[in-house]
């Protein structure tokens, strides 16, 4: 038997789609780990998964008697939903009968000592081929692949049997794979491929995700592919005598889960209780829609400034507080802004994709400086900083000098040590002196966002055409519906910091692929300051007053600080930057009160120091939540929501139907952002109800791997999801509350109805229940109707309440 390479490769290619993809920590991407099974029902999606990755996929019954005793979950609505799919029986008496059967579920294991050993084996090579750049001594090899490298190098470790020269082993992954599937029939191939690619789906994520061309220059260094990957893993189950074809054919075990109804597809009962908790969820969220809405509408006075955010669930928080403490209007924006870059900062070494990963790269944008004075002391402080770092990692880990560093240096990197344990508030106040006397780039940088000579054929431009830069201002002013604008316009992207946090920036942009927002915002904001743009858009109907200024700015979420870049401010609007500048401080001052609040061991009086205490603390294991508690996605004006305490659970984008005329606006946001927010919930549900398999367990016993990701304990499979606590306030008790994204949209049903039916995609989230859609109808007095799949709508009970 001779296999064809091609053939085999489209196999292995449809066995993988079971395994999502698994970006390196440095670039966090947030991503479904069951997005390979969004195109069936949630409830069998779930089955699915559980049976090829061992995952539960609905929350522990003890989650649900939590919501339940707390009040989360609405008795009628619970009792509807029951009567719906034919369930009897008291609430207690459900909740013990899922509790029995979570306790059975919980003490089967299937696994065995050979396959094991292949995992522990494999995980160890991977690390090792796919370091970069942590590894000291780095795997001899590499770029001859890893199945070649990996070949080379296993008569040398004696954990593999059988193997004492490379000339043992099949020279070509290929040939490795026929010898061992010679044996097996070709129709069970594609089979035994989704079975091993599941074994260990962080590594074979990561694999992934190189593989289909996202890793820049180490997979053009280092090339691996998932064929490599089965080569080398077949390879080891037939030495250690693991089985080759794990599925003995069986089904998924129905009764690890309670059924609501008989027959083969019935709805488990935990689904039952989950969407009873989702629709306690929306009722509430509904409450608190404006029905005096008709359309987005400025006020006669004109605002102070308007700030525009990331949709983030960070940002409606500071949001709030902004409001309310001055004439200012609020906007969300995906936090890319629409300038889809590969940027590359001043003092970088690296270019970054700032961009979400549904959307590719278009410009090449770097900066420039246009300060020499502030460019130079900068550059000073930072190539101390950079000089002092190698110097002391290699003292640290260079085995003849680390003695004489001990000696001559342990003292006061001791005291250093001690001050960062017992005093981190004193070390984030140097943070911020240190800050205060060095110029950061932003300061004396632009972005080069004109375009510079022409593109090579396979390359990205470098800057932006004019008609380029006037379709990024246009959309984004379309997508949010403006029609006036105020003298200060401020486009905030957003950061975290953190320190000794591996998953940093799992907190920083998730529309920028786990970036800064920062740089994105300053594009834009130059694209809105050129003149020749705001000639163009000027004719094309938006009139931007001459007094109109955009500025950049970043909010960091950990502290609620927002730092404003404020170099093309004229001196006719110094006096309007210093009110808003103190009016930003008053507002981070109620955020970060609001934010410690819900901190464990926080002190909410001071909450300004408690959260910049969190960023200096590296003992500090939530130096902010994230976006845990993210439940829903609302796309309208402001005025629909203004003035509600949404907590810190929804995504906000600005949307204003009446200035969309043919919905081309609501299309691209429910086509794009909603999509991606569904990542971000789904990522955040799935490491909740099993953060074993679907998240990275504890941060106390992470190890970091190779500069790609951690693992637990000393080995093992790399870790796809989030840690416990990201997600959890104590080991019992979760703060994330496990439920499935609601939208809510205002506009006309037809309007969302056309979307859908264009686009079957995103319809069939809807469909499957992987996302609940209500439409607040303006053309219907603003009553809220529900989506029923299929394209169907169902209008809200007249009982249930909409309006406070």
């Amino acid at each position: 038997m001779t296999l064809e390479r091609a053939t085999l490769e489209d196999s292995i290619d449809r066995a993988a789609e079971a395994v999502g993809s698994v970006w390196p920590l440095h670039s966090f991407v947030t991503a479904n780990p069951l997005a390979g099974f969004e195109d069936r029902p949630f409830h069998r999606a779930v089955a699915d998964a559980e049976e090829l990755f061992g995952g539960r996929g609905y929350p522990h019954p003890s989650v649900f008697r939590q919501a339940w005793e707390a009040g989360r979950i609405d008795p009628d609505l619970l009792g509807a939903e029951l009567d719906a799919h034919g369930v009897s029986g008291d609430p207690e008496a459900l909740l013990d009968e899922m509790a029995t059967a979570e306790s059975e579920r919980e003490t089967r294991s299937d696994a065995d000592d050979a396959t094991e050993a292949v995992d522990r084996i494999l995980s160890k090579w991977l690390a090792a081929f796919l370091d970069q750049g942590q590894a000291q001594w780095s795997m001899p090899g590499r770029e001859r692949g890893f199945y070649a490298a990996w070949r080379e190098l296993a008569p040398h470790d004696g954990e593999i049997p059988g193997c004492d020269d490379p000339s043992d082993l099949p020279e070509t992954p290929v040939e490795a794979l026929e010898a061992v599937l010679s044996d097996y029939p070709e129709g069970r191939w594609e089979s035994v491929f989704e079975r091993h690619l599941a074994a260990l789906p962080g590594w074979t994520g990561f694999v992934k995700q190189r593989a289909d061309g996202h890793a820049g220059p180490w997979q053009s260094k280092y090339p691996v592919s998932l064929l490599d990957y089965l080569a080398v893993r077949l390879t080891l189950a037939d030495l250690l005598g693991a089985p080759v074809d794990p599925d003995d054919g069986g089904a998924v075990d129905d009764h690890s889960h309670p059924a609501a109804g008989d027959g083969p597809d019935e709805t488990p009962l935990a689904e039952v209780w989950l969407s009873a908790w989702e629709k306690s969820y929306r009722s509430q969220l509904l409450d608190g829609v404006d029905r005096s809405v008709t359309e987005s509408s400025t006020d006669s006075e004109r605002p102070a400034a308007q700030l525009v955010f990331c949709i983030d669930t960070r940002s409606e928080v500071v949001r709030r507080h902004i409001e309310a403490a001055g004439p200012y209007e609020t906007h969300g924006y995906a936090g890319f802004f629409g300038v889809p870059m590969r940027y590359e900062g001043h003092d970088s070494d690296a270019e970054i994709d700032a961009c979400p990963p549904i959307v590719d790269p278009e410009y090449r944008v770097t900066e420039r400086p246009h300060h020499d004075h502030q460019e130079a002391a900068h550059d000073r402080w930072a190539g101390l900083a950079t000089a002092a770092r190698k110097h002391l990692k290699s003292l640290k880990t260079n085995v003849a000098a680390a003695f004489t560093f001990v000696e001559g240096g342990g003292s006061a990197y001791g005291a250093a040590m001690a001050t960062r344990t017992l005093l981190p508030s004193v070390v984030a106040d140097f943070s911020d002196a240190v800050d205060d006397r060095v110029p950061s780039p932003a300061e004396f940088c632009e972005p080069t966002l004109d375009r510079r000579g022409e593109p090579e054929s396979d390359a990205l431009p470098r800057g932006m055409t004019l008609s380029e830069k006037v379709e990024c201002a246009e959309t984004a002013f379309e997508l949010m519906g403006w029609e006036e604008f105020a003298r200060l316009v401020v486009f905030a992207g957003h950061a975290s910091e953190t320190t000794n946090n591996p998953f940093d920036s799992s907190l920083d942009c998730g529309a920028c692929a786990g970036n800064p927002g920062g740089p994105n915002a300053r594009a834009l904001a130059a694209i809105c300051n050129d003149d020749e743009v705001r000639a163009e858009l000027r004719e094309r109907g938006f009139e931007i007053p001459e007094d109109t200024v955009f500025l950049a700015g970043e909010h960091n979420t950990t502290t609620d600080e927002i730092d404003l870049f404020d170099g093309p401010v004229p001196e006719s609007h110094e006096d309007d930057l210093e009110r808003l500048r103190a009016d930003l401080d008053e507002a981070r001052a109620g955020a970060t009160a609001e934010r410690a609040e819900s901190m464990p061991g926080s002190d909410p009086d001071d909450g300004v120091r408690e959260t910049k205490r969190r960023t200096a603390d590296w003992a500090e294991t939530r130096p902010e939540w994230g976006l845990a508690g993210n439940a829903s996605f609302v796309i309208g004006p402001r005025e629909l929501t203004a003035g509600e305490d949404l907590d810190g659970r929804a995504f906000l984008h600005s949307y204003d139907w009446a200035t969309d005329p043919d919905g081309e606006a609501l299309e691209a946001i429910v086509a794009g952002p909603l999509v991606v927010t569904q990542w971000i919930n789904s990522q955040y549900y799935f490491a909740t109800v099993d953060n074993a398999v679907y998240g990275s367990g504890s941060k106390v016993t992470q190890n970091a791997r190779g500069n790609v990701g951690v693992v637990q304990g000393n080995g093992g499979d790399l870790m796809t999801g989030l840690p416990l606590q990201s997600l959890n306030v104590d080991s019992e008790q979760p703060y994330h509350q496990p439920l499935r994204l609601t939208a809510v949209i205002h506009a006309p049903v037809e309007r969302v109805t056309d979307i859908l039916a264009r686009h079957e995609e995103v319809a069939k989230l809807f469909d499957n229940g992987w996302i609940s859609l209500s439409v607040v109808d303006p053309e219907q007095d603003n009553a809220a109707v529900h989506y029923q799949g299929d394209l169907e709508w169902e209008r809200a009970d007249a009982a249930t309440p909409l309006v406070h």
